[in-house]
């Protein structure tokens, strides 16, 4: 069916509360509008019918952005226009919604466009609509967030990217009420300059206090030398720890000096320490008191 008219048919019929508002339909049996049944009731497209928007327009703030041609706007503070998808039975299932303000006076300003799926039907909150992303607006940077959401890279990649001079970081944090969060730890590339031969973007563990203020990184290393640093972000060796002791926990005795071994292994027990200094041979020095 063509939909000639079909948007002046819309804005009049909202506007006159009409029903029964038809389509100019060319030569087919043109489709009426008809009052809805769903709850609010509200205007309905006949049956099976579409709407076919076009547009040669572009986003142009100062004409008015007339390449929008669904334009959703609300005129009280608390008021929520959403998009919504219902089951063959009339339930809500998902919707999209943008607003400023919550439902109840008493919580912070939402300012956010929000995903919303129901919950499990034989859950405690069972079949409400629920928010799994929102998309803060009015921010430079947006604070996007999930609840009670797993999000699954399927046969794909997740990235984590930026420009020289910025750190890219996947951080763990604390969740408190009011939607703030404490980063507790991060694995970053960090923002070491990248001079050729694989030098810079660094890989390094963030540690943070109870406040969320970075402390240190504990472990570093280096994209060029794959040198690992414990305690340092300079590593020299393949490993290279700051501090002044090691520890191995468990004690091991070589069954003979051709135990099986690979080469650089260490162990100790009660008299001895082994070095294995070749493959599946051992080593040992005896240890005494002072």
């Amino acid at each position: 069916m063509k939909m000639t008219g079909l948007v002046i048919s819309l804005v009049a019929g909202a506007a006159l509360g009409v029903s029964g508002m038809a389509f100019a339909g060319g030569n087919e049996t043109p489709g009426t509008f008809q009052e809805s049944s769903l709850p609010g009731g509200g205007l309905e497209v006949p049956h099976n019918d579409r709407i076919h928007l076009s547009t040669d327009k572009q986003w142009v703030s100062s004409e008015g952005h007339l390449s929008d041609l669904i334009r959703l706007q609300w005129t009280k503070d608390r008021a929520k226009p959403a998009i919504a998808w219902l089951d063959e039975n009339g339930k809500d299932k998902a919707a999209i919604i943008a607003h400023a303000k919550a439902n109840n006076p008493e919580q912070h300003d939402h300012n956010h466009m929000s995903f919303e799926t129901t919950m499990a039907p034989d859950g405690k909150d069972a079949n409400e609509l629920f928010t799994r992303l929102e998309i803060p607006f009015d921010q430079d940077v947006a604070e996007i967030r999930t609840h009670s959401s797993n999000f699954n890279v399927m046969d794909g990649i997740l990235r984590i990217a930026g420009t020289g001079g910025v750190n890219r970081d996947l951080t763990w944090a604390k969740s408190d009420d009011g939607n703030v969060t404490t980063s507790r730890w991060a694995m970053r590339a960090d923002t070491s300059e990248e001079t050729g031969g694989n030098a810079g973007s660094n890989l390094q563990i963030i540690r943070y206090s109870d406040d969320g203020k970075a402390l240190d990184n504990p472990f570093t290393i280096n994209r060029s030398s794959g040198n690992i640093g414990i305690g340092n972000s300079d590593a020299k060796t393949k490993l290279d720890v700051s501090d002044d002791s090691i520890r191995i926990r468990k004690s091991m005795t070589p069954a003979s000096s051709t135990a099986p071994g690979e080469v650089g292994e260490m162990a100790w027990d009660d008299g001895y320490v082994y070095v294995c200094v070749a493959p599946n041979t051992w080593k040992r020095t005896a240890l005494s008191s002072w």
